[in-house]
């Protein structure tokens, strides 16, 4: 079972990598400040996310489920607080900012590849 589990995670992984990249070349015809807002936002997404799944991917024993289940909030809290981290340095570091790209991307990057990944299975 966490085999299946580790494979559909690395799909979408890699799925939220390809919208990433796609989104802000995207949103570079509307500006580079726009393209790299977009590449920020997806890679916030995309780089949280990855840290999420090496967590709770980690080797466990079965018998060991409630450990398993706190190492899921733990692993969501960790994400949590990795995008607040990333965030606040691009708001900190990068100006100009174009923060339509920057939030839609992120947005876009959460949402379109479960969906994707869920229909191709």
């Amino acid at each position: 079972m966490q085999g299946l589990d580790v494979k559909r995670a690395r799909k979408i992984l890699i799925i939220q990598l390809a919208v990433a990249l796609i989104t802000a070349a995207i949103a570079t015809v509307f500006g580079l400040t726009a393209g790299l807002s977009a590449l920020i936002g997806g890679a916030a997404v995309t780089l949280s996310n990855a840290l999420f799944a090496l967590l709770v991917f980690a080797r466990y024993r079965a018998q060991e489920a409630d450990r398993l289940m706190m190492r899921f909030y733990g692993a969501e809290l960790i994400k949590l607080i990795t995008i607040v981290v990333i965030f606040a340095m691009v708001f900190i570091w990068v100006k100009p900012l174009n923060l339509l790209a920057l939030f839609g991307a992120f947005f876009l990057v959460q949402v379109l590849p479960p969906l994707l990944a869920h229909r191709a299975d």
